[in-house]
């Protein structure tokens, strides 16, 4: 199930590397994804700022949901948790991720 969607960004000339302040595997067993995208799904950014400038990761937060269990109740130590993550990455980063709690199939 995934449990988180939105999207990393960062200036093209910064060389980061994401892997350097997210975790790819969080307990219990959620697994924390992104992919670069070739160009962001939007020309700019709420701040005015040229989507083109930047570059833009697809961002995917996911588990696999035994069927008795609530994904809904994992969310707030998901979001404290990347929250924190994220907000130790460089200047120039940023971030929009939400809730989505849909089905794989």
């Amino acid at each position: 199930m995934k449990l988180l969607q939105g999207y990393v960004w960062h200036p093209r000339e910064l060389d980061i590397d994401l892997a350097d302040y997210l975790p790819r595997r969080l307990d219990p067993d959620v697994h924390v994804l992104w992919d670069a995208m070739p160009a962001a799904p939007f020309t700019f950014f709420d701040d005015g700022t040229l989507a083109a400038t930047q570059r833009v990761y697809q961002f995917t937060v996911m588990r696999f949901v035994p069927p008795d269990d609530d994904p809904a109740a994992l969310l707030p130590w998901l979001a404290e948790t990347l929250q924190t993550a994220l907000e130790r990455s460089p200047e120039g980063v940023g971030w929009q991720v939400m809730a989505d709690l849909r089905e794989l199939g």
